[in-house]
């Protein structure tokens, strides 16, 4: 890396959590010279303005989300089933991490974009259709090896995940009372067993 994608890296990465507590609109210039010890001039070297900062610490943070949560995904679990579960496992793991952190970027900034940063709700957009694709990949693939239900509408599926989810943690984080999260994660677990995965004859 050149000095000055160094320099970009490290306001990207000293801002992420800031960012991802205090708000994608409401940081401000000076919260991030703050938090990186590097001067304004040198924070517009690197960045056109602030909102470009703005994105591309969003996009650090829903990667690190996304690379994270994908291992459950992988090859370590060999069943689809297996695999849906390790992604269940991973929220109830990760809560206080995520927490700490601020909470799920993907809801912090949706739910602080909206119409206000088009470009923002933008990319929250497509870390969501990347997750949704990410769940309902797995279904799909369960369904080719017999064993997801035939019927199971992947889609649907993916989607429900997702809302029950983000409304868990968006409960869990606004009460500190982390057992509506467990809620919606006991929720998916149980559509996962008694809705698609076939059981061996």
């Amino acid at each position: 890396m050149s000095k000055a994608e160094k320099t970009k890296q490290l306001i990207i990465e000293k801002t992420a959590t800031l960012f991802n507590t205090k708000g994608y609109i409401s940081t401000s210039l000076s919260d991030i010279t703050q938090a990186t010890g590097l001067t304004k001039g040198s924070i517009y070297g690197n960045f056109e303005n602030k909102d470009e900062v703005a994105i591309e610490v969003y996009k650090y943070n829903a990667g690190l989300l996304s690379t994270t949560m994908s291992r459950s995904f992988g090859d370590e679990f060999p069943t689809s089933g297996e695999k849906l579960h390790a992604f269940v496992n991973f929220y109830r793991k990760n809560w206080p991490v995520v927490f700490s952190n601020g909470g799920c970027p993907l809801m912090n900034a949706a739910t602080e974009a909206d119409d206000s940063f088009p470009a923002l709700k933008n990319q929250v957009k497509n870390s969501f259709d990347v997750w949704m694709t990410k769940i309902s990949s797995v279904i799909l693939e369960g369904k080719k090896k017999r064993e997801i239900n035939e019927k199971a509408d992947a889609e649907k599926y993916a989607s429900l995940f997702v809302m029950l989810i983000e409304g868990g943690i968006l409960l869990s984080k606004t009460t500190g009372n982390q057992s509506y999260l467990n809620q919606a994660l006991d929720k998916i677990s149980d559509m996962i067993d008694h809705e698609l995965i076939i059981l061996p004859s």
